[in-house]
């Protein structure tokens, strides 16, 4: 009979939720406000935050309850701001690119400093990230990006050769890593939560069930219908990222044809013996791969379990048929928890555009924050507060990914159809190249 991977408390929703689940919320909808943000994630919230104590009156409008989204399903790792393309400076000019790279570097730097300033209580863990080498040549690939880094960015990083690997995870899955120190994890309903009351408290009202379903006017007096009724505001930012494209595709059609929504799905193991945690991650380090299709593990705040995070399909299915295939692609790192057994599963919305880059900016009046790339916590985060801060000083210029251009591609509008044909090559150029490494040893 084939195992039950299945733990007899299995629930199909975050496990952070546990600790903290979405909280109602008691606010009414008012008649009137200076900005409608529509999406309560960390974009929305950093923003409304920022706006707030500038004393800009603030309505944030989410179609669940807050923390309904991807703020809370993430698996919680905070990686040092945006993964910036090497070839920047080519694709956006020498003095762009170079904004860029500041902002990404100072969005983790301010990040910390908002938690640390704040006093918010977040189980943040600064262990570092190991990434790991799924060939040789993806080694080799790391050891010239460690220096990249080094170089750029002044991060500490450092190449783990594979002899050395079993001092950072108890796995001879991977061909060595790289380790960057500017990293860390944290918990992401204490996260959210922690947002939220700092936005409540400087004034922003957080509307829950309140979808948005048309929006209309000119800026300086939108309308806004929600299911709540009618909202009027003088500016409105849209800080919906993934969900764009999947909750209401007609609110910006423009938008939506520009951000690529993919369905990441985690799950989290029962409590593990004493002693295998350490085992698995003895320096309690945030981890990844290099695969194209890519898996991302941790341990969880109290280091009694392994959340993983991996692609199980390259379409939308339900908790219960993703969890045999994540926990396969677990075993197939970590051996040890071939026989353990599964207690959370869920999923949510990463944001990818055509440019590999994130973006702020204004379309038809209406300022827009998306494209995380996979980095979200501190990336959402830092989008959220620039944008705030540019409708607060109408300055095109303040941040450098507020981008004079914001590619799309033909015959797409907002569903990703082509997912599962990327998808499948993406699985096929990794086991082909896993192949030949093994081949090769």
């Amino acid at each position: 009979m084939a195992q039950d991977i299945f733990h007899p408390d299995w629930a199909a929703r975050p496990l952070w939720w546990d600790d903290l689940p979405p909280r109602p919320s008691e606010a009414d909808l008012p008649a009137q406000v200076d900005v409608a943000i529509v999406g309560s994630g960390y974009c929305g919230l950093s923003a409304a935050r920022v706006l707030a104590r500038a004393g800009v009156s603030v309505a944030v409008l989410e179609a669940r309850e807050p923390g309904f989204g991807a703020s809370t399903r993430n698996h919680g790792m905070v990686a040092g701001g945006l993964k910036v393309p090497i070839d920047i400076d080519a694709r956006v000019g020498a003095e762009r690119g170079q904004r860029i790279r500041h902002g990404a570097r100072q969005s983790f730097i301010d990040f910390k400093a908002l938690i640390d300033n704040e006093g918010l209580q977040v189980d943040w863990a600064k262990g570092g990230r190991f990434t790991g080498a799924h060939t040789p040549a993806a080694y080799q690939r790391q050891v010239r990006r460690a220096e990249y880094l080094r170089q750029t960015f002044g991060y500490h990083t450092r190449p783990l050769p594979r002899e050395e690997q079993r001092a950072e995870i108890g796995s001879d899955f991977y061909y060595g890593g790289l380790l960057i120190e500017e990293s860390a994890g944290l918990h992401p309903a204490k996260l959210y939560d922690g947002f939220r009351r700092l936005a409540e408290t400087a004034g922003a009202r957080i509307v829950g069930n309140a979808e948005v379903r048309d929006i209309s006017g000119q800026q300086g007096n939108f309308v806004l219908q929600t299911a709540k009724g009618e909202l009027r505001a003088a500016q409105v930012m849209l800080a919906t990222n993934a969900y764009t494209g999947t909750m209401n595709r007609s609110l910006s059609p423009w938008l939506a044809r520009r951000v690529v929504p993919v369905t990441a799905y985690m799950i989290a193991t029962e409590e593990l013996p004493q002693g295998l945690a350490e085992e698995l991650l003895p320096t309690n380090r945030m981890c990844g791969d290099t695969k194209r299709s890519l898996f991302a593990f941790r341990l969880s705040p109290d280091r009694k379990r392994i959340v993983f995070a991996g692609r199980a399909k390259f379409r939308d299915i339900g908790e219960r048929e993703a969890t045999p295939i994540l926990q396969k692609f677990m075993a197939s790192v970590f051996p040890q928890l071939t026989r353990t057994r599964v207690s959370h599963t869920w999923k949510g919305q990463v944001c990818f555009t055509f440019d590999d880059l994130p973006h702020i900016g204004l379309h038809d009046g209406i300022h827009f924050a998306a494209g995380c790339q996979g980095s979200g916590v501190v990336m959402m985060s830092y989008l959220g507060e620039q944008t705030a801060q540019k409708i607060i000083s109408s300055n095109p210029d303040q941040c450098g990914l507020d981008l004079p251009s914001f590619p799309t591609a033909p015959l797409y509008h907002g569903k990703p159809w082509f997912l599962p044909t990327i998808g499948g090559y993406y699985k096929i150029r990794d086991h082909v190249e896993r192949a030949i490494a093994a081949r090769s040893a």
